[in-house]
């Protein structure tokens, strides 16, 4: 039996198979088109009502089972869009391939790549209520967003007065015992300059610089955890290089997408001949001390100093290096602040997500994320400061709001309550550091009373993606009992 029709197999069946089915069609944000069609063709195929709004997003409507017509709406909300993270060695492509999955112990996880249970379990589970004959639930209301993992599109162009439920159950947080009422916003910060290159002379000696292993995950909901970050790695080990000798960057390749954690980079630049043995010998220190210094959080850590060929003829200047180098190092990355009101809660962020440098041209891609607005936009804004603004340009977009917590929701006493009655313990109720959608649904939905919840995922915006199988039946019966709670 394959491993796909071992996973379709695993309960609930209808679930694990809608599941199965989604991950054979391609989803990058912003790239959407053929799961868009995926889901109309899937809504035509049960004769549910289904319609599209102007910037992509799918509604699709399913009657009440008998005996519970008067309950109110509910709308059942999760993204379609997946990030894309691959590991280095993995020869994959995302536009052409469906995600190949595998079956280990209690995780389902992919081979090499991320594997989309952020949030097509969220996207299955809604599937499935829509297919099922069994279910008792009132009027159902799904709807399906599209680009939420690279600007949150797709809540943010909602078609007004398109939605009629009173309660809204979003399916995409990643701790099975947690009901999320709030979430973070965020902005995306994008820095650039344009650098003039030397020539290279034949006196020079090129080296590779690469950082490998690290976990990544999630920029939100992993910043707290200490994981090491690609870029930041790799530039202060060149900085503390171009300190002592005569360093020309050449290239910069590190990290990938703006809510993942970094997990590589590779830097290219040379060093007179003269320097060589120096260099090599001082760099053995500085990469077993970075190594070190990470030792209790990336056991995986790789990093690896290589002189090698290059095609390059043209680099940045010496002192356009260290000046480059000295203004990455003061960006910054991490938590930035605690919440005041809600212990262990991050409050506000930013993750150094992406640079690169090529022929010049340098960019620096970040996201920062508050709960609160001021604390989001001051520390945007200092980070802007930090660079000089005569050589550097800076950029603000995609910014969206946070939800904020309402512990008065009739909606979350209840998901709270039936949480209690099922597992015979109190869920945590937590707002959380990631961007869900429920701070845009809100702004077109004011009035609308909203939860969050999910199954257990980890390392969810990486390579290591994995979702617990019982997790998931935890998950599922929660969610059907949830559904004969609301009226």
């Amino acid at each position: 039996m394959s491993e796909h029709s071992l996973i379709s197999a695993l309960e609930p069946r209808l679930l694990w198979q809608s599941f199965v089915s989604l991950n054979e069609v391609p989803r990058p944000s912003k790239k959407e088109e053929r799961v868009i069609v995926f889901m109309l063709d899937f809504a035509k195929s049960l004769g549910l009502a289904v319609d599209q709004d102007a910037v992509g997003n799918i509604r699709i409507l399913k009657p009440a089972t008998a005996g519970m017509e008067s309950s109110p709406v509910l709308t059942l909300q999760s993204h379609l869009d997946m990030v894309h993270q691959k590991n280095k060695e993995t020869v994959f492509d995302f536009n052409t391939q469906g995600i190949q999955m595998f079956l280990e112990g209690d995780w389902v996880k992919a081979k090499g790549t991320t594997l989309g249970a952020d949030n097509g379990i969220g996207v299955a589970a809604i599937m499935a209520l829509l297919q099922s004959t069994d279910i008792p639930h009132g009027p159902l209301e799904a709807l399906f967003t599209v680009d939420e993992e690279t600007g949150m599109t797709g809540a943010k162009g909602l078609a007004e007065n398109w939605l009629s439920g009173k309660y809204l159950l979003n399916l995409d947080t990643e701790d099975d015992d947690e009901i999320s009422m709030g979430c973070a916003g965020g902005i995306d910060i994008t820095i650039s300059a344009s650098f003039d290159t030397v020539a290279l002379g034949i006196d020079l000696v090129p080296f590779q610089l690469k950082i490998a292993g690290l976990q990544g995950g999630h920029s939100g909901m992993d910043i707290h955890k200490g994981f090491g970050n690609a870029n930041l790695i790799a530039n202060d080990l060149l900085a503390s290089f171009s300190e002592k000798f005569s360093v020309q960057l050449v290239s910069i390749n590190g990290g990938s997408l703006r809510n993942a954690i970094p997990r590589e980079s590779i830097l290219s630049f040379v060093v007179p001949k003269s320097q060589r043995a120096s260099l090599e010998a001082f760099a053995a220190v500085q990469i077993h001390e970075a190594i070190k210094a990470f030792a209790e959080v990336e056991q995986d850590l790789n990093i690896l100093l290589t002189a090698n060929d290059t095609t390059d003829h043209m680099g940045l200047s010496v002192s356009d290096t260290l000046s480059l180098c000295k203004h990455i190092k003061g960006v910054h990355h991490g938590v930035y602040q605690w919440s005041a009101s809600v212990p262990d809660l991050v409050e506000t962020s930013n993750n150094v997500a992406r640079i690169t440098l090529s022929k010049g041209l340098v960019e620096i891609a970040c996201l920062c994320r508050s709960a609160v607005e001021r604390a989001k936009m001051d520390l945007a804004h200092k980070i802007k400061d930090g660079f000089d603004s005569e050589v550097f340009e800076v950029k603000f977009s995609g910014d969206y709001p946070g939800w904020a917590p309402n512990v008065n929701s009739e909606l979350l006493k209840t998901a709270s309550g039936l949480y209690e009655s099922m597992f015979q313990e109190t869920p945590r109720v937590v707002a959380c550091h990631a961007g869900l959608e429920c701070g845009l649904l809100g702004a077109h939905y004011p009035e609308m009373d909203m939860v969050s919840f999910g199954p257990n995922i980890r390392g969810a915006h990486s390579p290591d993606e994995k979702v617990s199988v019982t997790s998931v039946q935890k998950f599922w019966s929660y969610l059907c009992q949830l559904l004969t709670q609301i009226s």
